[in-house]
């Protein structure tokens, strides 16, 4: 997925009125301000509420539902397009101070997206895109073992933003692993 097909995407929803917010390495890149590292996908948060518009905006650019990627829905939903890259896409419900809830299994486990961690600002290219805080950033990549990319991710968003790390995540970024 390269910096064209993001903004691709991005307009697209926004032009559907679908407020989308960047995640993983692209939500990084944009709160750098720059492409930092290759990307396979785009995460987007989206409401949940607009799952539904997301899917048929995504669909007329030509991306198409992988039903077969696990965990699925209702945590994430991956599409693809063979010429553009695969999104996946993070449903979220606000509550009524602008907190996101993503649910990430039926057995009732949720995930939380703080309001002001949905408030990033970044940059891909020269255009201004919604993403996630370095904060929330950092937050998404606990609870699993990390992968390259997301090392490369954490010592940027530190040695940009002075976010701190938990403490295993920050051996493993000081290794240079």
């Amino acid at each position: 997925m390269d910096q064209q097909h993001v903004l691709r995407v991005l307009d697209a929803l926004e032009a559907t009125g679908i407020w989308a917010a960047l995640e993983g390495g692209w939500g990084v890149d944009a709160l750098l301000g720059r492409q930092s590292r290759l990307h396979r996908d785009l995460d987007i948060a989206v409401e949940k509420d607009d799952l539904a518009q997301a899917i048929q905006c995504l669909e007329r650019l030509g991306f198409k539902t992988d039903h077969d990627r696990k965990p699925g829905l209702p945590a994430k939903l991956v599409m693809v397009a063979t010429d553009l890259g695969e999104v996946d896409v993070h449903p979220i419900i606000r509550d009524a101070v602008g907190n996101g809830w993503q649910q990430l299994s039926t057995a009732g486990a949720w995930g939380l997206y703080s309001a002001e961690g949905l408030r990033g600002v970044g940059l891909i290219g020269t255009n201004l895109v919604r993403c996630t805080t370095p904060e929330l950033q950092v937050r998404h990549r606990l609870g699993y073992p990390l992968r390259q990319e997301d090392v490369h991710d954490l010592r940027l968003l530190r040695e940009r933003f002075g976010v701190s790390i938990h403490p295993s995540c920050d051996d493993v970024a000081r290794s240079g692993a």
